[in-house]
Formats: C-alpha cells, sequence, structure tokens
C-alpha cells in the first residue's frame, strides 16, 4: 500500500494545534509509513509549536471572519487564496486525508478536500462548536468530541460522531515532574504556584495575580511561584516580581507542560477545552478563570466539568482589576492552606482523565483512509 498523507488545518492558537499534534504523534507511531502535514495561520504561535516537530507544515493567508466591509473583503480574498493553495498541495499528495482542527484556517483546506471528494474528518474538542467547525460538520465523515454535551451539535450531519475525550500529547502518559523541577532548577521542599495564561498568556490573570503578590508573601516558607505570561506581558510582569518575597520563575512561555503540570500543587488558568483534559491527566488542582469575552461563555462550560467532579473551583475574570484579584484571592488563600482540600482535588482529577484519545481517533483514521 501507498503511503497516506494525513493533512491537519486550522491553527490561531495552541488549543487547535496540540489536539492535532497529539493524534500526528499516534499516526507515526502506528505506521510510520504515514505523512503528516500541517496547514496553519500566520500567527507566531503556529510557527512557533509546529517549528519544534518533525512535522511539514505550510502557512496559509487566510484571516478570521468579520462584518465591517473592509475586513469582509480581506476575508474573502485570504479563503479564496488559501483554499487554492490547500488545493494545489491535497491533488498532488498520496492517499490524502484531511482532519479539520478548528479556527479560521480549517474552513478554506476542509472546502479544499470536499471539492476533491477526500476523507475528511472534524476534531471538536470545545463543548460548543465554533462557526468554522458548524460549517465544516456538513462535509465530514468523521467528527470526532471531547465531552457527550457537544454530540448533540451535530446530529443534522451525516457523519459519524465519536465521543473519545481530548486528545493529549504521549507526554501525558507518564509526566516526569522531576524533570521540570531540574529544569526550572525549583526548589524541592517547596510546593509551587503555577499560572499560566494558556500559550498566547492571560493579561487579566497576570494582572490578578501581580496585585496578590503582597499577600503571597505570607507563603513564602512552604510556596514558589511558576507564572508563564505570555510573550506580549513577558517584561511588565518580570518587573511587577521584582523585590517579591516569595520565590518565583517568570517565564514568557513553557512547551514541556505535561511535566510542568505534574510538579505543581495548585495552579491557577483559564479553562480551554485542552487545557482542562491536561489538568485532569496532570493531576493538578486548579482554580479556573474562565475567559469572559466569548459570547458563547464556553470556557465557563468547561470549567463547570472539572468542578462538577471536584477537581477545581472557579473564580469568575471580573471586570474590575481590584475585585478580579480579591476573587481569585478568596479561593487562592484557602487552598494553599488546606493540604487535605487539594489532595482531594488531586485524586477528583484522576478519575476523569483520559490520556488515550489520541490513540483512539488516530487508529479511526488509519482505518477509514483504508476504505
Amino acid at each position: 500500500m501507498a503511503p497516506r498523507t494525513f493533512f491537519f488545518a486550522g491553527g490561531g492558537t495552541g488549543g487547535h494545534i496540540y489536539p492535532a499534534l497529539a493524534v500526528a504523534e499516534q499516526i507515526v507511531r502506528l505506521d510510520p509509513e504515514s505523512k503528516v502535514h500541517f496547514f496553519c495561520s500566520s500567527r507566531d504561535i503556529d510557527s512557533k509549536i509546529l517549528g519544534r516537530t518533525s512535522f511539514e507544515y505550510t502557512t496559509l493567508p487566510a484571516t478570521g471572519f468579520s462584518l465591517r466591509p473592509k475586513c469582509l473583503l480581506s476575508f474573502c480574498r485570504s479563503f479564496l487564496q488559501s483554499c487554492r493553495i490547500a488545493r494545489r498541495i491535497l491533488a498532488s499528495a498520496a492517499s490524502p486525508t484531511v482532519i479539520g482542527i478548528g479556527g479560521f484556517v480549517a474552513a478554506p483546506v476542509c472546502l479544499a478536500a470536499h471539492r476533491l471528494k477526500l476523507p475528511l474528518a472534524l476534531l471538536n474538542v470545545d463543548i460548543l462548536p465554533g462557526r468554522a467547525n458548524r460549517l465544516i460538520a456538513r462535509f465530514a465523515n468523521d467528527i470526532f468530541v471531547q465531552f457527550e454535551d457537544t454530540a448533540q451539535y451535530f446530529n443534522k450531519t451525516s457523519a459519524t460522531v465519536h465521543i473519545v475525550g481530548c486528545p493529549l500529547r504521549s507526554a501525558f502518559e507518564n509526566p516526569q515532574p522531576d524533570k521540570a523541577i531540574d529544569r526550572l532548577k525549583l526548589d524541592k521542599n517547596k510546593k509551587t504556584l503555577l499560572v499560566t495564561g494558556a500559550s498566547s498568556g492571560s493579561e487579566n490573570i497576570n494582572k490578578a495575580v501581580c496585585a496578590l503578590l503582597d499577600k503571597l508573601s505570607a507563603f513564602a516558607d512552604q510556596w514558589q511561584i511558576v507564572h508563564l505570561t505570555g510573550r506580549a506581558n513577558f517584561e511588565n510582569v518580570k518587573e511587577k516580581y521584582t523585590g517579591a518575597k516569595i520565590a518565583h520563575t517568570v517565564l514568557d512561555y513553557h512547551d514541556d507542560m505535561a511535566d510542568l503540570l505534574a510538579a505543581a500543587d495548585l495552579l491557577i488558568g483559564r479553562s480551554g477545552a485542552v487545557s482542562i483534559a491536561e489538568y485532569a491527566a496532570a493531576a493538578v488542582p486548579a482554580i479556573c478563570m474562565p475567559y469572559p469575552y466569548h459570547r458563547d461563555r464556553h470556557q465557563y462550560l468547561n470549567a463547570g466539568k472539572l468542578a462538577e467532579a471536584g477537581a477545581a473551583v472557579i473564580a469568575d475574570d471580573l471586570p474590575d482589576e481590584e475585585h478580579r484579584a480579591e476573587r481569585l484571592w478568596q479561593e487562592l488563600r484557602e487552598l494553599m492552606k488546606d493540604d487535605r482540600k487539594r489532595q482531594e482535588m488531586k485524586t477528583a482529577c484522576k478519575t476523569i482523565a483520559n490520556t488515550h484519545a489520541a490513540c483512539e481517533i488516530a487508529q479511526t483514521l488509519l482505518k477509514t483512509s483504508n476504505i
């Protein structure tokens, strides 16, 4: 049999790319003859993540959808251009299968695949499908979702919907916290509070934690902080830590998240679909601060899944900076003091963790690509 080629289409955030990478890893593990290629956006985060892998990728000029006249014209032009580029590459590939992974890059590639009558799958890890995935779903043969709640949004399609969980990178199957501790030169005798706003960082979370640094000095004897700021806010946050009494490591980004999450005793972070799956897999108690500006507020739904299981608490990202910090402090102070509560949350994580989704999806894709 000729080698097969699997094209993953999407990007713009780590939440789109990391699940696809997890599936890609399993595809080449199960069938080393298979080839993998990514179509991604021009955002820095895409090339930063994919550039560290062995997979080839093509950057497309696609932009996000907007109804503003000037932006709409740009969207249409970039969409058609992206569609033409994808069609040319797909048409020349050996036994191609396309997997849409969400984001504005996915739609033109999947449309090209549909017109070429290629096998098409969709990976949707959010509870509520986004605009691009709702569009792609009508063309898909298979749709892979994380939550049972999501299946209802695809019941009018002819696709087979698979409820598999969120695909995570193989490192989450056997995380090694000591590696993160050694790499970041952390104190093994102190507990670690991890602060993260996901791959691009969160300015609101950064401000809330920095506002609490004086209060956190009360925990300096027992705790240390690892703060992932995002590239845009790194210098500002690092400056805010000047003179902080609690030990701290401030980074703009960290890619070995499986090990770092496993090394953390408590986490403050967003609640994207991939993030909550990673928190559970790493068994780290979490204070979720859902992104409040999505129209459908899907990060609140994601965080609710962890909270229902007893693996997380939710601190609203309030509009007022002072109130936001105070709301976070209410949860943070109690959990940093309560070893028993954190252990209960850690145990709850293990009851809902799923590290097998990537392999299951890869097996299905390899099977269906043979048909």
